[in-house]
């Protein structure tokens, strides 16, 4: 019988109840809860922020029926005041389209009202920070008990509205109302955690709560969302092996494509990697190696501000993304660096750490993200290389691997003939170099493809089982010019003794007509 795997399961209570499998992290809660002070947590979407904090929901409630034979059963015994239950207020920001204008007050109000009924609060004449304040103070009292609050992806309405400065800087004033009670309620509030993507700097509820511990780059906590893979092979280690039965693999070659496709994710340098959790799930579901994190849609944000902002894309795979901590946790809203973003939304992930200049690198975290997000840009710097036109990465690929190197010149030379024409002020170059970058680097999902932007080497190599590609490209020169590098620098000499067919090809390209003038193929 197959175990049921809780993919988009957000409820704690859901997953005990009705038997889905649960990698335990109850050990990182009963940190949490042990050491009560008010907690801010940044993680991507779709890495369990929504049941960690329906896991302290459950804590909070008492509800110890739902922890049994979990690791915090083990570690509350002999604890005489565990499973003390206190009214708890999670706000929810999920699922509510913000983009008009009020949605933030309502879902305020509607949460407001649900706890107003059950604990007799009034209502009349106040503002929603006032109802908020008159809720926290008459529950604690009626309960002769401290409440918890937990704040479920507060930065939603901020995110959603990101290219409305207005909506947004009207959003941030209703969290400034709202959230600014917090830091005088603190006598009578428990225990405090927030969620979000991302921490705007400028908002309220974090100048106001700067007693906020961020633990979003803390080692301790680095492994509490995600899966890591001694929890993959210690909780999951079934679906592994029926996944790799089905794709005729062994085991350790299976674990090897999940590792290369959804591992990778780093939230301190010294803390575990984690696998995100919601492929991982699904590709053990669907017994296939699919790219499921993009199913929900692309980042169309990101991908504007990236080609607006003339962003050099070669970056993102040639290690000088760097970023320091502050820069990495917060991010002001109206920054030109997508950076923080990047970060934050879980396309980039830190790579290494520079002690001495006290800076990160960043990199793509697995192959799911590297070639769905650069996949997500195309549309953007190419809108032609569509499926069905033969202009397309498939088709591109089928001519490689066929050796049909003038059928790869003709969808290239298509291909930046579709370039859009820009404004002035952002360079073509950057279109031309961006274009390359993107066709290359996604062709390297099906053949051995690498990019090389340093003098000295050949611009481009692409290497599939019949046949190996060295092009060179030149902008405002002869195509002879860039096949007579190739020999004058000698590239073909890592080739002599491969058995492969080996195509030299110099391509020249005119800036001011924006084209492939001229291609010129030896073999």
């Amino acid at each position: 019988m197959n175990r049921k795997l809780p993919i988009g399961i957000q409820s704690f209570e859901k997953l005990r109840e009705e038997g889905f499998l649960y990698v335990d992290k109850t050990k990182y809660v009963y940190q949490l809860v042990h050491n009560n002070v008010p907690y801010f947590l940044s993680r991507p979407r779709r890495f369990g922020k929504s049941l960690l904090l329906s896991t302290l929901q459950a804590y909070w409630e008492g509800r110890k029926e739902l922890f049994q034979g979990l690791e915090i059963e083990n570690l509350e015994n002999g604890n005489q005041d565990a499973w003390k239950s206190y009214p708890v207020f999670l706000f929810d920001f999920n699922g509510a389209n913000y983009k008009q204008e009020g949605a933030l007050e309502e879902v305020l109000n509607s949460q407001l009202r649900r706890w107003e009924k059950q604990y007799g609060s009034d209502n009349g004449g106040l503002t929603l920070g006032e109802r908020f304040q008159n809720l926290v103070m008459k529950t604690a009292g009626e309960t002769e008990s401290r409440v918890v609050v937990l704040v479920d992806e507060y930065d939603k309405p901020l995110m959603d509205v990101i290219e409305n400065p207005g909506l947004q800087e009207h959003n941030r004033e209703v969290f400034r109302g709202f959230f600014s009670s917090l830091k005088s309620l603190d006598p009578y509030i428990q225990f405090l955690f927030i969620t979000g993507v991302s921490k705007f700097h400028k908002v309220s509820i974090f100048s106001d709560l700067n007693q906020l511990n961020d633990i979003s780059l803390n080692e301790l906590f680095s492994g509490m969302c995600g899966i890591t893979e001694g929890e993959m092979k210690q909780f999951l280690l079934p679906e592994v092996q029926a996944l790799a039965k089905r794709r005729s693999m062994t085991e350790n070659e299976c674990l090897k494509v999940l590792r290369e496709q959804y591992d990778g994710y780093h939230f301190h340098m010294d803390g575990e990697g984690v696998y995100n959790p919601y492929s991982l799930l699904k590709a053990l579901y669907e017994k296939s190696f699919g790219s499921y994190w993009f199913e929900t849609g692309t980042p169309e944000f990101l991908v504007r501000k990236l080609k607006e902002g003339s962003f050099d894309l070669r970056k993102l795979t040639n290690q000088t993304l760097y970023a320091d901590e502050s820069t990495l946790k917060d991010y002001t809203g109206d920054s030109l660096d997508p950076l923080p973003l990047l970060y934050q939304t879980g396309y980039l992930t830190l790579e290494t750490y520079d002690e001495k200049r006290r800076r990160f690198t960043l990199t793509f975290p697995n192959e799911e993200v590297k070639y769905g997000f650069l996949g997500s840009l195309m549309p953007a710097f190419l809108p032609k290389a569509t499926a069905g036109n033969g202009l397309d990465i498939f088709t591109l690929d089928d001519h490689l691997e066929n050796g049909r190197i003038d059928e790869v010149m003709h969808v290239l030379t298509a291909l930046f003939a579709s370039i859009p024409y820009t404004k002035e002020t952002d360079p073509f170059e950057h279109y031309f170099q961006s274009v390359i970058y993107l066709v290359f680097t996604l062709l390297g999902k099906f053949a051995i493809c690498e990019m090389h932007t340093f003098n000295g080497r050949i611009d481009c190599k692409v290497e599939t089982g019949n046949y190996v590609y060295l092009f060179e490209f030149k902008r405002d020169e002869t195509a002879d010019s860039a096949l007579a590098q190739i020999d004058e620098k000698e590239y073909t000499l890592p080739f002599v003794a491969d058995h492969r067919k080996l195509f030299k090809v110099g391509v020249s390209f005119d800036s001011k007509k924006r084209i492939v003038s001229g291609w010129k193929v030896a073999e």
